[in-house]
């Protein structure tokens, strides 16, 4: 298997890479993973290797990045423990994969089943509703050759409605519970829900959201506060990934 993930252009910092190689860029899906490694590294000493690619010049979408996933997106992380090398593609599937494999105590996940099923609900609540929608509101916004007013009101409607979903859940609004966490007894933990879920809320400003908007949603901005004190959500968003 491993002559077959590799090919002549694959990067030799890739191909030579020894245990866990994480192949990314500093967007909110790799900072993601680059924040649960942090943590990683400061909870247990974790190691790991990284490579810096641009997507702006689909880098991403050529034959050696697309052995490694086909589906052409970054971040990739590539467990060099396995034999042959094993690859990871999706965030969230990324997450869940390092904390079985290096989360031995799980500090960053649960290890009671309900409140593992809420922290998976949170992880893929906001893999399929809200980075879905704050992606297309960016794209839309930023990206797209045409304003289409139709599109960019509906993905930013769309992105303030998964806001107020989590004010709900941080507010304890129906429970009578505020959270400082997505998932957990009592206030909640940190975990990869909410590592999951941060690197994009906290880009609202980026998104061409309005304090006046954000306002609305204040256990929301009081969580997007508390995660950013993180030394290692600090570094796992800091300039050691950005490609020079």
């Amino acid at each position: 298997m491993a002559d077959k993930l590799y090919i002549s252009e694959t990067p030799n910092e890739v191909k030579n890479a020894k245990g866990l190689h994480l192949i990314t860029q500093n967007t909110p899906n790799g900072q993601a993973v680059q924040i649960l490694l942090e943590e990683l590294a400061e909870t247990y000493g974790t190691e790991w290797t990284t490579t810096l690619i641009d997507i702006s010049t689909n880098e991403q979408k050529k034959e050696w990045f697309l052995r490694l996933n086909p589906n052409g997106r970054i971040p990739v992380l590539i467990d060099n423990h396995q034999s042959p090398p094993f690859t990871v593609h999706e965030t969230s599937a990324q997450l869940l994969y390092l904390l079985k494999f290096a989360d031995k105590e799980d500090k960053f996940g649960f290890k009671d089943d309900i409140e593992r099923s809420e922290a998976l609900q949170w992880t893929f609540f906001w893999h399929g509703s809200g980075a879905p929608y704050q992606g297309q509101t960016n794209h839309f916004r930023r990206v797209a050759p045409e304003k289409i007013e139709y599109a960019i009101n509906r993905f930013r409607n769309e992105t303030l409605r998964v806001y107020g979903v989590l004010e709900i859940r941080l507010s304890g609004k129906y429970d009578g519970v505020p959270r400082e966490y997505l998932a957990g007894k009592g206030k909640g933990k940190y975990s990869v829900a909410d590592i999951k879920t941060w690197p994009w809320v906290k880009g609202w400003e980026r998104s061409g959201f309005t304090q006046q908007e954000l306002d609305q949603f204040p256990h929301l901005l009081q969580w997007i506060d508390r995660i950013a004190q993180r030394s290692a959500v600090q570094k796992g968003i800091g300039a050691k990934y950005n490609k020079s």
